[in-house]
């Protein structure tokens, strides 16, 4: 009794482990895409945030203020609204 009551503990935990870990890691679909990178039009677009950059050349240069300044703005919207709901 004692074995098989381990053994389904043993597997319940491995069933959540395996889900969380499916969750964290996605398919590496191609809709899955965080960001697009277009250099011809010094596009960069964070899809996550439905967020559009024209300044690719002074991003990759490190220019990454408005971008980031972005993403923790739409992630405090994030946590508020799960705060509320």
């Amino acid at each position: 009794m004692r074995a098989r009551l381990l053994e389904q503990k043993t597997r319940e935990e491995r069933a959540a482990r395996s889900a969380n870990r499916k969750s964290m890691v996605g398919s590496g679909d191609r809709s899955e895409r965080i960001r697009t990178y277009n250099y011809p039009q010094n596009r960069v677009t964070d899809h996550r945030i439905n967020l559009t950059l024209y300044s690719l050349d002074r991003i990759m240069e490190g220019g990454l203020d408005e971008l980031i300044r972005s993403l923790r703005k739409a992630e405090l919207a994030e946590k508020m609204a799960e705060l509320a709901g």
